[in-house]
């Protein structure tokens, strides 16, 4: 690990880095910690996967992917948490089933709108 003035130290086995004695006197001490014995960082189990996936978001290809679905996901998230960010009921299983109700019938209006219909009793998708 390299702390942003040049100075470098090596992972533990516990996934511990402590810089220590080389924070002393260092001019962008300021930058990296307020801790009086210098700046120690621990590691995330999982932190070699973390920094695979921000490489991979950064591609074009993760980008235009991302761009095209977010705005759909961030739309669904808005409509079923809107006047909803409190649980209704006491217990697990009452708002368990609450919530998949309300993805229900979020999904179904959904559907209306994309064109959905009810033709000789079956559920058709109007054809554009």
């Amino acid at each position: 690990m390299t702390c942003p003035n040049g100075l470098t130290r090596k992972i533990s086995a516990k996934r511990k880095v402590t810089f220590g004695a080389g924070c002393r006197g260092c001019p962008l001490r300021a930058r990296c910690t307020t801790a009086a014995r210098g700046r120690q960082l621990d590691l995330h189990p999982h932190d070699a996967l973390q920094r695979a996936h921000r490489a991979r978001a950064q591609q074009p290809e993760f980008q235009q992917t991302y761009r095209t679905w977010r705005p759909m996901v961030e739309r669904s998230i808005a409509w079923l948490t809107r006047g909803n960010r409190k649980v209704r009921y006491r217990g697990i299983a009452k708002n368990d089933h609450w919530l998949h109700h309300r993805a229900a019938a979020i999904n179904l209006k959904r559907l209306l709108t994309l064109g959905l219909q009810r033709t000789a009793g079956a559920w058709v998708m109007a054809t554009a």
